[in-house]
């Protein structure tokens, strides 16, 4: 099949109506689709910029914008929750947050709700708007504290996304720290990145500093001048893996670090709150020669700070 110009492309895109417009970017392969999130100096999200605002780079080359859409746009999300033993203390507290967020969707979004731990559990069956289902998810189908498939289960979160259209999101609550069963598939995070860039799946992940857990053996002298050994343990607060900012930053989505001085709703809330207020841009690609291409968003307006994935697969046969 000869493809017409992209000169001619671009211009029968930019022509036609909306609507019009997304039906024939949904349609093309090589069309690529960047979401695009603006906050200023002081975090705020910028809702009001228009096409004129930004410049999108492929490879280093400025490309015409063939789309561009400020509308809400419907996502589908995964919500993946960490049940291992360091964040026990916090399974309370999560279930209520990962409520906020439910709330939060609007009637055309979707989502289903996942947990891993001995298991890798998604539910319901199929992704749902029904929000009393999904805080059902929420208060029954948890399991009990375990491992720590990370990867794992962010990957098995892309799978169940690949059926779905439109934007598709995967929302992850963990400490990033990669722990197993030795019974249990271990998945390297590089492949996860991959896959998140192939596949053009979006990750948002809020990271929990651990718990790491010391002790330290000491000598007691009783009253009787008797030496009795005994054990203090202490605990304190490490790092999130740094791997949950890299694949978030990579894919264009966003990371948060739990801050006591924070809620974790209001952590929840905010990623709800950006979904639905970034920025569709369109470019068609100019070859398709199955690599990586280097993307890079530009916004022109002094002060404020974009956000978007950073690569794209030119693979014709997405």
């Amino acid at each position: 099949m000869v493809r017409p110009p992209l000169a001619a492309v671009i211009a029968a895109i930019v022509l036609t109506p909306l609507a019009a417009q997304e039906a024939q970017f949904r349609g093309r392969t090589d069309l690529v689709s960047v979401f695009a999130t603006v906050a200023d100096a002081s975090g705020r999200l910028v809702p009001d910029l228009t096409q004129a605002d930004f410049q999108i780079f492929d490879d280093g080359k400025r490309q015409p914008i063939a789309l561009f859409n400020a509308e809400i746009q419907p996502v589908t999300v995964v919500v993946m929750l960490d049940r291992s033993g360091s964040l026990a203390q916090e399974s309370d507290w999560v279930r209520e947050a990962a409520g906020e967020f439910i709330k939060r969707l609007l009637p055309a979004d979707r989502a289903r709700i996942g947990n891993f731990a001995s298991e890798i559990r998604i539910s319901p069956g199929s992704f749902t708007n029904d929000h009393s289902e999904l805080a059902r998810v929420l208060r029954d189908d948890l399991q009990s504290v375990g491992p720590s498939p990370v990867w794992t289960a962010v990957d098995r979160s892309i799978t169940a996304l690949l059926p779905e259209r439109g934007r598709r999101v995967v929302l992850l609550f963990s400490d990033g720290v990669d722990a197993p069963l030795r019974s249990q598939i271990k998945t390297d995070v590089k492949d996860v990145m991959y896959r998140a860039q192939y596949d053009e799946i979006m990750v948002y992940a809020i990271g929990v500093p651990p718990q790491e857990v010391s002790t330290q053996s000491t000598i007691h002298v009783d009253r009787s001048g008797r030496l009795t050994p005994s054990t203090v343990y202490s605990s304190k607060r490490g790092k999130p893996d740094s791997n949950l900012k890299l694949l978030a930053s990579e894919s264009g989505g966003g990371y948060f670090e739990l801050d006591p001085m924070v809620s974790l709703s209001a952590l929840f809330a905010r990623v709800a709150d950006e979904l639905h207020r970034q920025y569709w841009i369109g470019f068609a690609a100019g070859q398709l020669d199955r690599k990586v291409h280097k993307l890079e968003v530009k916004v022109l307006r002094p002060g404020l700070t974009v956000r978007a994935r950073r690569s794209y697969v030119a693979d014709p046969q997405k």
